[in-house]
């Protein structure tokens, strides 16, 4: 219940002065060129260390900051980690609860599944990328009294935000790895992070090697992934 003396907001809507209609012919091509765009993706753990200009990181965190959330409040925060020291630390956090896992507590069909990508607990792309950018969801906020108040739908919404970001990043003509050690606390103890923020993902971003490889897999085909009634 709300205190007797609370106004809630109201709200202010605008026209959509953004949207664009496109003849049916012309939607196909534009979605059929974009599937094509996308299907060329691929998760890399090769990376060169060729730098990346920051601004189209900038570019990049602007399209995933644009995405839908719950309450339209926008609970993630992005870190970009470009310093040589950062990410040396970063490594070794991240290599020890790795070997953790893959040692002690993965199950056995855990580890059966991981085999086809050849994984292991040694992570030396989160040293040689030249930036990673560290997702952090946000489970409650400040009010503008001072106050905590609840976010959201944070995990739908970071996980939103962060498809967004992987693909922004893949039209830019870069690469990508999501990586996600469990678990990753010591990201907030890295990065100075406040409490609450919880560590989404960790995204390798950069050009590949020229040596790159990537592991022959496939994916679901159309009639797999959906239904229609």
């Amino acid at each position: 219940m709300f205190p007797k003396d609370h106004r809630m907001p109201t709200p202010v809507f605008l026209p959509l002065a953004t949207y664009r209609e496109f003849p049916p012919d012309e939607m196909t091509v534009r979605v059929k060129h974009f599937c094509s765009e996308m299907l060329r993706r691929r998760t890399v753990r090769q990376f060169s260390s060729r730098p990346v200009p920051q601004q189209i990181i900038d570019e990049c965190l602007l399209v995933a900051g644009s995405a839908p959330s719950g309450a339209n409040l926008q609970p993630w925060h992005f870190v970009v980690v470009r310093d040589a020291e950062i990410k040396r630390r970063i490594r070794g956090a991240a290599e020890k609860e790795e070997a953790e896992f893959y040692h002690k507590r993965a199950p056995a069909a855990w580890l059966e599944a991981l085999a086809a990508l050849g994984t292991d607990e040694h992570k030396p792309y989160l040293e040689t990328a030249p930036l990673l950018i560290a997702v952090f969801g946000q489970s409650y906020r400040f009010a503008s009294d001072g106050e905590k108040a609840k976010n959201y739908y944070v995990i739908e919404s970071v996980g939103i935000a962060t498809g967004m970001l992987i693909t922004a990043i893949h039209m830019a003509g870069l690469v990508s790895l999501t990586h996600t050690p469990s678990p990753m606390g010591f990201l907030n103890d890295i990065l100075n992070r406040p409490p609450n923020e919880k560590p989404f993902v960790l995204l390798v971003v950069g050009y590949p090697a020229p040596s790159a490889e990537v592991p022959k897999i496939s994916k679901k085909s159309l009639r797999q992934i959906s239904t229609c009634l």
